[in-house]
């Protein structure tokens, strides 16, 4: 069922990338007089097509539903009758052209913003950022960071959620630059903290970084008690009843329901010898955790509910973070900007050598987080989209033949020169385009068959 998940949503975010793109394309092409032939979603075989409006605009599906393209009539790619030919897209202003282009990345980064809107003004939901004890030894620890510290900003940018460290954090440590934390502490002192992120390797922003960084959430400290069992599972199965507290799990002690979770998650499929005190007697039973699958990794799982004091610390830990209709508006096209102006920078920083091209994704790895953001529900796959749509955008705006970003550099050398581009000039800059977009892929399949095997 999760394979078919992840079919069906990467499908559906390609799908809506894609046609919000080139409806960009078609909308300003139409609004500069251009006259717009063919509408395709997709790439290769034709699976269906019809012919709408007043022009007979073909609206075509495709096989492969990697990509799409409007075509327009153009006197470079055939001929043009004459009564037709001032709305040639050759024919137009440069100024026309440019605003045709730069109407698909446009459109992308407008739907981001849309869904950010939406998302901001309906609440998203978060864990407050409250910190557990560091290990020794790490940056965190070195910090003077403490158990029940709540991380309230980053270089005086508020921080809600965890979601909001890790982003902030991200942007310091690409730069390797020390970090400014404003710290709640436990007894409602606002203090200080300089974070160290030298210790970030361009490796290890492909992982947890923030475990390496010692940074972690604070657990309730709470005795393993369970919860509800939930029927038919492995727990049912193995006679564990609410109330119970598990004292040891194949005879490791167990002092906290972290404890059991973990000795749980790392048995997928393993007998395990539970002991339990229920209603003041000591008992062992037999149980052997269900497979599942989290996150690519496969994990045990008995079925089980923590107790109702310990979901209640942690429903006192959880937050929403909204905001009105118009402070959301501008909380949106910050959050695009942001997205962008980094996408830009970690795309540099690749080049240069200091960001690990482990960073570069591609279809697969897209489609497993398509999947998992669909199953955690639709606020996450919202998210989900607009992140990828502002990806999208940015790398369709990259000076490279081929994008849309190759043809403005066209056009602002036309401009530049006073006449358009010899097509010698331009078919070199197309196999140059080719030649690189074609090794850009390989590398981010590469890095998506690698992730696969290794996790």
């Amino acid at each position: 069922m999760s394979i078919v998940v992840t079919i069906a949503s990467f499908l559906v975010t390609v799908g809506v990338l894609v046609v919000i793109h080139e409806l960009g394309h078609f909308a300003v092409a139409r609004l500069v007089g251009v006259k717009v032939l063919r509408f395709n979603v997709g790439f290769g075989r034709t699976l269906w097509v019809g012919r709408y409006g007043p022009d007979r605009t073909e609206w075509a599906i495709s096989a492969v539903p990697l990509g799409g393209f409007v075509k327009m009539l153009d006197e470079r790619e055939g001929e043009v009758a004459p009564h037709e030919r001032a709305r040639a897209f050759n024919n137009k202003s440069v100024a026309a052209r440019i605003l045709v282009v730069l109407a698909g990345p446009a459109a992308n980064l407008l739907l981001a913003v849309a869904i950010y809107w939406g998302l901001f003004v309906a609440g998203i939901p978060g864990v407050k950022p409250v910190l557990g004890d560091p290990p020794a030894g790490t940056a965190a620890a070195a910090a003077g960071l403490v158990n029940g510290d709540t991380l309230r900003s980053v270089d005086d940018e508020p921080a809600y959620t965890w979601n909001d460290v890790r982003w902030l954090l991200l942007k310091d440590a690409v730069k390797r630059g020390p970090a400014t934390l404003g710290i709640e502490t436990a007894a409602g002192a606002l203090v200080t903290r300089r974070l160290d992120l030298a210790g970030i390797s361009k490796e290890d922003l492909d992982r947890d970084f923030l475990g390496q960084l010692g940074l972690r959430p604070y657990r309730p400290p709470a005795p393993a008690r369970l919860g509800r069992v939930m029927p038919g599972s492995a727990a049912e199965r193995a006679g564990l009843a609410e109330g119970d507290l598990v004292l040891a799990v194949s005879g490791k002690p167990i002092a906290t329901w972290f404890d059991f979770t973990a000795a749980v998650t790392a048995s997928p499929d393993k007998p395990l010898v539970i002991e339990v005190e229920r209603h003041g007697r000591r008992m062992e039973l037999a149980a052997t955790p269900d497979t599942v699958e989290s996150a690519g990794a496969r994990i045990g799982r008995l079925g089980v509910e923590a107790s109702p004091q310990l979901r209640l610390a942690y429903e006192r830990m959880t937050t929403t973070v909204r905001y009105g209709p118009i402070a959301a508006l501008g909380k949106a096209a910050q959050k695009v900007a942001d997205l962008s102006a980094f996408s830009v920078k970690m795309l540099f920083r690749m080049a240069m050598g200091q960001v690990s091209w482990r960073n570069l994704s591609g279809p697969i790895t897209i489609a497993d987080y398509a999947g998992q953001s669909a199953q955690l529900g639709w606020l996450a796959w919202l998210g989900f989209l607009a992140l990828v749509s502002v990806s999208l955008g940015v790398l369709n705006l990259l000076p490279i033949p081929v994008l849309d970003g190759g043809h403005l550099v066209y056009y602002f050398a036309e401009i530049v020169k006073g006449s358009p581009v010899s097509e010698r000039a331009m078919e070199i800059g197309q196999r140059f385009g080719l030649a690189l977009l074609l090794g850009l892929t390989v590398f981010a399949f590469y890095n998506d068959i690698n992730r696969l095997f290794t996790g």
